[in-house]
């Protein structure tokens, strides 16, 4: 990989794009192979594979740095030492529980989708699909109350549906956080707990995709290969914070149509590129 200037703010944008797509419900993976396919990085196909995947570490630090006090499942209390609290602990089994679906079908069918579904067909197809989703769904959620507001009413059943959500957007285009806002905002979820939900299942989601990239990869990288992958992560890190305050802020007050017409939008731009051989 010859990293010169270039190639360096290829990197960085593609550290902006995660940081923004990773945590909007739009679609990181669709939003990575889309831009790649305009900028053309020059990285092996089995590095590119690997880094659009590992940089969204940079995401999830930033996800624990700004949740930290929710997601520490540990409290120093004065004279009696450290004690779990009991619903922070309760929520990481829920978490675990919506990861496990995931974890599962991902060993089986992780390369199968990568490699018969990653094109920009499936993709702008997956974000239409979802676009509508997302527009029907708060439209229909116009008309009745959430049943859960809290994380701590989440129930173990209601995670496990979120993370069968979850396994869908294994397909390019689709969005994990999308699909498990979808699924949630389905089942009577809030806006906030769904949001939130899915930041704290991103965590285990994320390092087990990571770390099976980075063992598939092999962990030999040239230098400027290991520049790249901390560039990008860092990039994607400073982005995600300021996005993840964006979203929390936005849908306390407006609900999730405009992703969906976006998505919409988006996925017809792509057809319309593709039909002219674009792409």
């Amino acid at each position: 990989m010859d990293l010169n200037f270039i190639e360096l703010l290829k990197i960085i944008f593609l550290g902006i794009v995660e940081g923004i797509t990773e945590w909007l419900p739009i679609s990181s993976t669709g939003h990575m192979l889309l831009v790649d396919a305009f900028i053309h990085t020059d990285m092996t196909q089995s590095f590119k594979d690997m880094f659009f995947v590992v940089i969204q570490l940079g995401a999830i630090i930033a996800v624990i740095v700004e949740f930290w006090s929710k997601m520490n499942p540990f409290v120093n209390i004065e004279g009696k030492g450290v004690r779990i609290k009991r619903s922070v602990f309760n929520m990481w089994l829920k978490v675990i529980v919506a990861f496990l679906p995931t974890a599962v079908f991902g060993l089986f069918l992780n390369d199968f989708l990568e490699e018969n579904f990653g094109t920009p067909l499936t993709i702008a197809i997956m974000l239409i699909i979802y676009g509508i989703a997302f527009i029907v769904v708060e439209r229909w959620n116009k008309t009745r109350q959430p049943k859960i507001t809290s994380l701590k009413g989440l129930t173990y059943q209601a995670a496990l549906i979120i993370g069968m959500f979850q396994v869908l957007s294994m397909i390019p285009g689709t969005s994990r956080s999308g699909a498990t806002i979808v699924g949630a905002l389905l089942i009577g979820v809030s806006r906030v707990v769904a949001a939130e939900f899915t930041f704290f299942l991103a965590v285990p989601t994320m390092l087990g995709a990571s770390a099976f990239k980075l063992l598939k990869f092999g962990l030999h990288f040239s230098l400027s290969e290991i520049i790249a992958l901390i560039v990008g992560m860092a990039v994607a890190y400073i982005v995600s914070v300021f996005v993840i305050k964006f979203l929390m802020s936005y849908i306390k007050r407006h609900d999730f149509q405009i992703f969906g017409w976006y998505r919409i939008v988006l996925g017809l731009l792509v057809i319309i590129f593709i039909l002219f051989g674009v792409i």
